[in-house]
């Protein structure tokens, strides 16, 4: 590994920091390596502290405010912990040192290996073509909004919005009112987000129309997940030596494609993003097409240029999204470039489904049987405790109530768990 347009290696923290970011935002994203170089390793003490005064530096002097556009991991090198900057390709630019104004003292692009002085010109050029019309400067269609669901997922991680959480989310225009980012987040609005199921390969005859949403958009995504998970049935075949499973989707790519399409969709004109069954495959459609500035061999390589990058950052705090730009490397580990369709106003994915292996899952149960890991879960809960109620195993498995019922309804069908004694009796496994 080398420096070039991408890569910057630095032996520790220096006063050069921002030049660099700044540079990697006005080009195309990249990452600084603080404590190593091409070959060496450099012992950092205090990393904890160094990557704080990172974040600080960044959040605070550079604009426009690159929050959901950096983050931060330690990694090894070499046997010495290093700090790693992912930065992506900002929307806004040009993007300067706060100090030094929208200058050729503050402005810097990627020249190669190094950080360059934009001219006065081209910094004119980039600020005519800033994206204005983000969903952080379009005002909420309402004003009377709550957020006691986007509390509860932020507890749940350790962390307490404070007060002034709206401002510190960016969550408010420049005049103080709820942006469209606060509208997705807030406990009511009107977004759904529907999962359609056909029967057969058309659209056709529709049999199944489920909406989530008219709630925060973490939870629809939740649920969103939940649902796709269900249908994401696994082929299982036990043999005397061994148990053979296949899921229909890749899991980890199926995950990675619903969260990028949730958090890139194009909100601004108010269509939210569509997921659709069909029985040979799943489709994926998210409103708006590639970012500006952004090619699709750029797209294809993983460079991170976030549509909604406050949106990437709150999902970035909850756990639901890893490093900048890893979603699409994820998914094309299971799948072809091909399973991405790219139309002027929206990008499509779709992913076909896995064969089926064939055997059956138990003597006891004739014919073949399709099992989740959710659904695997929760036939190890009930072993462990035959009595456990439905909402136990919610709180347990931390999913919905309704997405434990169906899991439940399909495992009673399939003959996997039977209900000894009505309500207060008990769970029996056929397995």
């Amino acid at each position: 590994m080398t420096e070039n347009s991408r890569i910057e290696f630095k032996s520790k923290l220096t006063d050069e920091l921002e030049k660099e970011v700044v540079a990697f935002l006005n080009s195309e994203g990249g990452v600084i390596y603080i404590g190593r170089d091409e070959e060496k390793a450099y012992k950092l003490n205090n990393i904890d502290e160094i990557q704080l005064k990172i974040k600080d530096r960044l959040k605070h002097n550079i604009s426009p405010s690159i929050l959901g556009l950096f983050d931060i991991v330690v990694e090894e090198f070499k046997g010495e912990k290093v700090i790693k900057i992912n930065i992506a390709s900002g929307s806004e630019k040009p993007y300067y040192i706060k100090k030094k104004g929208m200058s050729e003292k503050g402005c810097f692009i990627r020249v190669g290996s190094s950080s360059e002085p934009m001219s006065a010109k081209m910094i004119e050029e980039l600020f005519s073509k800033r994206v204005r019309t983000t969903i952080r400067n379009i005002k909420a269609p309402r004003q009377d909004l709550t957020f006691e669901q986007l509390h509860i997922y932020y507890a749940s991680k350790g962390y307490k919005l404070n007060e002034n959480f709206a401002k510190n989310l960016e969550l408010l225009t420049d005049d103080g009112k709820y942006n469209y980012i606060a509208y997705l987040l807030a406990d009511e609005n009107a977004v759904s987000i529907k999962v359609a199921k056909y029967k057969g390969t058309d659209r056709v005859e529709l049999i199944e129309n489920n909406e989530y949403g008219y709630c925060s958009l973490i939870k629809a995504t939740k649920a969103v997940l939940d649902k796709l998970d269900i249908e994401n049935t696994t082929f299982a075949k036990i043999t005397p030596k061994e148990r053979i499973e296949k899921p229909l989707w890749d899991k980890t790519a199926i995950r990675e494609a619903v969260i990028n399409a949730i958090i890139h969709n194009d909100y601004t004109n108010e269509v939210p993003p569509k997921f659709e069954i069909f029985d040979d495959r799943l489709e994926i459609t998210s409103a708006g097409g590639l970012p500006f500035g952004l090619s699709r061999e750029e797209f294809f390589a993983g460079v991170s240029n976030p549509r909604n990058r406050e949106l990437m950052r709150i999902y970035k705090d909850l756990g639901m999204v890893e490093q900048l730009g890893s979603g699409i490397p994820r998914i094309l580990k299971a799948y072809p470039r091909d399973s991405f369709i790219f139309m002027p106003n929206f990008i499509r994915m779709v992913f076909y489904k896995s064969s089926s292996i064939g055997g059956s899952i138990g003597g006891s149960i004739g014919g073949q049987i399709y099992l989740s890991d959710r659904q695997k879960d929760i036939i190890d809960l009930i072993k462990q405790n035959p009595k456990i109620s439905y909402r136990k195993m919610a709180e347990i498995l931390d999913i919905a109530d309704s997405a434990v019922k169906k899991h439940l309804e399909k495992l009673k069908k399939l003959g996997v768990i039977e209900r000894v004694g009505g309500t207060r009796g008990y769970w029996k496994v056929n397995i």
